[in-house]
């Protein structure tokens, strides 16, 4: 609109207002338009496919970087998939040692209770039947003894000597006979 108007003034005034220092003269802008005309056209036919070429190639490349990111992402995804896989049956895999240590200690634990018992057992049987034993010694030491004393106090008693053999048979016939009842 500025245009038009500085237009119509200069064709109103065409003494010299100061309009024609902004427009050229007709015959320079005809001779500028055929010049921007021939540049046009010889950009057009040499530099334009240039300029597409390299445009498709630059859009190319960024068409391949982008699927070469998308295979990275993807590659990244399915190895952090991998590694949380990996880390779950790790720990499934601990857990699982964890719970066989934990059985392994039990069962041994069992198993040397029940050793420990039937040793206390063999002990406690052993020393019964050293007791009874050594109650069995002192008991045949005691008839003994007391056998030995009947015939001394019988002879002493008697006055004479006693057939010894004879006498301790009857002792220990009588001590025998004592313990029976």
């Amino acid at each position: 609109m500025i245009f038009a108007q500085a237009l119509i003034l200069a064709a109103e005034d065409k003494e010299g207002s100061g309009l024609d220092l902004l427009l050229p003269a007709t015959n320079e802008l005809i001779a500028g338009i055929i010049a921007f005309a021939i540049v046009f056209f010889f950009i057009r036919l040499w530099a334009w496919p240039a300029i597409e070429r390299s445009l498709e190639n630059r859009q190319q490349a960024i068409a391949g970087q982008l699927e070469d990111a998308e295979k990275a992402k993807a590659e990244a995804e399915s190895l952090l998939e991998d590694y949380k896989r990996q880390m779950e049956e790790a720990r499934a895999k601990g857990a699982e040692i964890i719970e066989e240590a934990r059985a392994t200690a039990e069962k041994l634990k069992e198993d040397i209770l029940a050793k420990a018992n039937a040793e206390a057992s063999q002990i406690v049987a052993k020393a019964r039947e050293e007791a009874e034993a050594e109650r069995a010694r002192v008991l045949a030491e005691a008839r003994e003894e007391v056998a030995n004393l009947s015939i001394d106090l019988a002879e002493r008693v008697v006055g004479e000597a006693l057939d010894r053999e004879t006498q301790l048979g009857l002792v220990q016939r009588y001590l025998a006979e004592l313990e029976q009842m």
